[in-house]
């Protein structure tokens, strides 16, 4: 009951007494009946003042329930896998496949990418997936630094437990370090519950251990689809595709630094976002010799907290 009902009711009470004794029809009557209104006064006062108490005290707070990610029976959206494609770019000009995916990323409305066409200057994106160490990384690490140059590390759950000096040093050292999931499945398989586990096992460990909170992610082997985008934007994410790459993954067939450098600068184009793998040690011999020919291309290396989107 509230303040208001509850002083109505009293009130109401209270002259409903009064009458009783006012209409006494005799002395020793009335006598009585005055009697028993003082004393039904007194009752009534002494329960108004614990009811008023009661309705005074601070009402229990309502923790809200935070709802689980919607099953995807309800969210409307394709659960049909895609598979990232970027092709071979040429002459200095994205591949048509990279381009046809940057437009298909722009239409959800997503915050994904692959390519940057909005950019008037030659800027490039440099980006590294790391599922485990090779022994690269540092390197890697020690070149960007001495040619001035950030990049994106994406980063699964192993390689941040097992690596965290690598960790630290990428985050001091001012390059983004992106969630790469927790145990790399196939985004395109799996429920958007399970999607969300694994992307906040990754992002919770790198929060509580680093005091650093991710905000780009990309997709384990580039599978995906509509309804794992919408997931991944949902919880905050931007998502990093790629539209320059090659097979630098296979460290049991390894083809020297030149190839990786001719191969890396053979496909340059402007608004690229490079995917390198930090475990290829051709990566490593190679890189500085990619930035510095980038550079007198005419080319700029920019974060992707840069990236127009």
């Amino acid at each position: 009951m509230n303040k208001k009902a509850l002083c109505a009711a009293i009130v109401a009470i209270l002259m409903l007494s009064s009458c009783v004794a006012d209409n006494a029809p005799n002395e020793q009557e009335a006598e009585v009946k005055v009697s028993v209104a003082d004393t039904e006064r007194t009752q009534i006062t002494e329960l108004s003042t614990t009811l008023i108490e009661e309705t005074t005290q601070p009402e229990a707070t309502t923790v809200p329930v935070t709802s689980p990610p919607k099953p995807v029976n309800q969210s409307g959206l394709s659960r049909k896998k895609r598979e990232h494609s970027y092709g071979v770019a040429k002459n200095g000009k994205p591949h048509s496949i990279s381009v046809d995916a940057q437009k298909y990323f722009d239409s959800t409305g997503t915050k994904a990418f692959c390519l940057d066409t909005k950019t008037e200057e030659k800027v490039l994106y440099l980006t590294f997936d790391c599922g485990w160490e090779n022994g690269c990384t540092s390197i890697i690490l020690d070149t960007l630094k001495e040619k001035n140059v950030p990049a994106a590390f994406f980063c699964t759950l192993d390689h941040i437990e097992a690596e965290p000096e690598l960790i630290r040093r990428m985050i001091d050292e001012g390059h983004i370090v992106g969630n790469h999931s927790a145990n790399h499945p196939d985004f395109s398989q799996i429920s958007r519950e399970k999607m969300t586990s694994e992307i906040k096992e990754c992002e919770n460990k790198l929060v509580n251990d680093f005091g650093y909170t991710p905000v780009f992610f990309r997709y384990p082997e580039g599978s995906y689809n509509e309804d794992s985008l919408d997931l991944v934007n949902s919880l905050g994410y931007k998502t990093a595709f790629w539209s320059c790459a090659y097979a630098d993954w296979d460290v049991d067939n390894p083809k020297g630094g030149d190839y990786a450098f001719e191969t890396v600068t053979a496909r340059l184009h402007p608004g690229a976002v490079i995917l390198l793998h930090s475990v290829s040690p051709d990566n490593a011999e190679s890189l500085g010799r990619i930035i510095d020919y980038a550079r007198e291309q005419g080319y700029e290396f920019r974060a992707l907290t840069d990236f127009p989107i």
